[in-house]
């Protein structure tokens, strides 16, 4: 018998499909719409990959809709980086659309609505309104101003948008419930004055629809099918749906929801992630330890990693807390398969190989990347004196310590086998350079006579070294909800004190010399490191993206 391969769908795919046969829609459009207001953050890419992903399975499209209905907040270089973003995701939109494309329309339906006497123009402000909506328990009060007649309240619009009022001191209200046991249908404001330069619109406005009323119609007027967005607007599809149901679309969008991405030991707070910026405590937003995907890009990060995260997460109904070392995971798994080897030496110190002829320089071809063959060899120099790691040198150590200590032999990785003989210390008795002996019959490491060689270390040329800062770059909070101020003063104390430490004397494998930003390697033994956009031929810099295993287990 023939077996089948089953497909377990979730349930956006369910809804789409239902409607697809039900012939509500004979096709699948969505559309990504971010404020621009601020970057993008590593919760983003989950609706990115929701919103194109989708529209992708079922041969759709997917527009990028840029939200710009509050202009005092909104700025055309965070449309840019957004772009940039999504781009770099891996993802291309239909078209680039904005809601301000949509305010003649949006503008129309507030009058549709006030003819229909579904909106009142209200002159309580912005307090009184809070105080007037209720509590989750107690239903909220009418507005004073609540049945003014229809030609009353298309006058008094009319003047808003006229600009003879002042800000705040008129808004126009849907006319919906204030008893509703939802909030959000509580008579909400549709229409604000607000007088601001808009970035595509100028000064033609001096009244701007809300969000929540603007992105139903936006939706439908664009010929969105299925308007995904995360589980906080829940609570608002009522009135998303309330809205298209009294415009009375011949076909209104239908607004699903999935939960949010919730990454611990991350802020993606705007707020907060800007007071991080402010007050200096990161280098700006794309900072290698911020969530924003500028700055996981600028760390080494990938696409595919970040897509796969999203991938293994999947799409649920309820909110839940991610582990970041799930996102470590995909970023190792993928550099592993792709990312060149390097040897580079973070904290040098010199290894003198004495019966080593002086002058002598060997070349040793080493594989790339073992993962991947075809990515063919590489040639690391040998010579007398080398680099090699001040960790990896102990006067006296541990059995279990299986690296170089005087009388015990390791094998120098692709090289030789080595045996320690001592060190030389300077007159306040720090160590200067370690000294040993190499056997020629384990050139690439091996012994002829089998005998077991427990420790192998990594090492740099000292002749042929590169000269490199490399910044070990760690989670930015050491708790795993940093926004939980409970205990402490502010999400500032609970920083991690170790997520930036600088090397500033590193030595890298002469094969890097020529690197560029955004080149990615894996340093043997020690992790995986992108070139830094600032550097330079003279200075190198690199970025730690992750260590080769995760030290976070059980706390650190």
């Amino acid at each position: 018998m023939e077996e089948k391969e089953y497909y377990s769908r979730n349930f956006i795919e369910e809804a789409i499909d239902k409607d697809l046969e039900d012939g509500v829609y004979n096709h699948v459009q969505t559309r990504f719409p971010p404020e621009p207001n601020g970057y993008l953050h590593i919760g983003h890419a989950k609706a990115i990959s929701i919103d194109f992903g989708m529209a992708k399975k079922y041969g759709g499209t997917c527009n990028l809709r840029l939200d710009d209905t509050n202009p005092t907040k909104e700025d055309t270089e965070y449309v840019d980086a957004i772009m940039e973003d999504i781009e770099w995701l891996g993802f291309k939109w239909d078209k680039v659309l904005y809601a301000s494309d949509y305010f003649d329309d949006i503008y129309a339906a507030a009058i549709k609505l006030i003819k229909k006497g579904k909106a009142y123009v209200c002159d309580l402000s912005a307090d009184e309104i809070r105080e007037y909506r209720g509590t989750l328990t107690e239903p909220g009060k009418n507005s004073p101003y609540r049945e003014r007649s229809v030609e009353e309240n298309l006058d008094l619009f009319k003047r808003m948008t006229e600009g003879e009022f002042e800000d705040g001191a008129k808004v126009l209200r849907a006319k919906i419930d204030m008893a509703s046991p939802n909030l959000n249908m509580r008579d909400p404001v549709i229409y604000r004055i607000l007088r601001a330069h808009h970035h595509r619109t100028g000064d033609k406005w001096i009244v701007y629809p809300m969000y929540d009323f603007a992105h139903p119609i936006s939706d439908t007027v664009e010929g969105v099918t299925h308007s995904l967005c995360s589980l906080e607007f829940e609570d608002h599809r009522p009135l998303y749906d309330w809205v298209l149901k009294e415009l009375e679309y011949e076909k209104p969008s239908r607004q699903i929801e999935f939960a949010r991405m919730n990454l611990n030991y991350t802020l993606t707070s705007k707020r907060r992630c800007l007071k991080l910026v402010k007050e200096g405590i990161v280098s700006g937003w794309d900072d290698p330890r911020m969530s924003t995907l500028c700055g996981m890009r600028r760390r080494g990060y990938t696409p595919e990693a970040i897509r796969d995260f999203c991938d293994r997460i999947g799409v649920a109904k309820s909110n839940s807390v991610i582990d970041f070392a799930l996102l470590e995971a995909c970023i190792r798994e993928h550099l592993n398969k792709t990312a060149p080897r390097a040897m580079a030496v973070l904290n040098p110190i010199k290894l003198i190989v004495d019966n080593y002829p002086q002058g002598k320089v060997e070349s040793l071809k080493v594989e790339v990347n073992p993962e991947d063959p075809s990515m063919g060899e590489r040639e690391v120099e040998f010579s007398r004196e080398l680099y090699i790691e001040a960790e990896d040198f102990r006067e006296e150590a541990p059995n279990k310590y299986h690296r170089l200590v005087p009388g015990r032999e390791v094998r120098l990785k692709s090289a030789y086998v080595v045996m320690c003989t001592g060190c030389d210390k300077d007159e306040d008795g720090n160590i200067v350079a370690v000294h040993c002996t190499y056997d020629p019959e384990t050139r690439g490491g091996d012994t002829p006579d089998g005998r077991k060689i427990k420790g192998t270390i990594h090492f740099v040329s000292a002749a042929h070294a590169v000269d490199a800062q490399v910044r070990l770059y760690d989670r930015l909070f050491n708790v795993e909800n940093p926004s939980d101020e409970s205990g402490v003063e502010s999400f500032l104390d609970n920083l991690n004190p170790n997520s930036m430490v600088v090397m500033e004397n590193a030595k890298l494998e002469s094969n890097l010399k020529n690197v560029k930003p955004g080149d990615t390697f894996q340093f043997q033994r020690m992790g995986y490191f992108c070139c830094d956009r600032d550097s330079t031929p003279e200075k190198i810099i690199f970025n730690r993206t992750a260590a080769l295993k995760d030290s976070w287990k059980g706390g650190k």
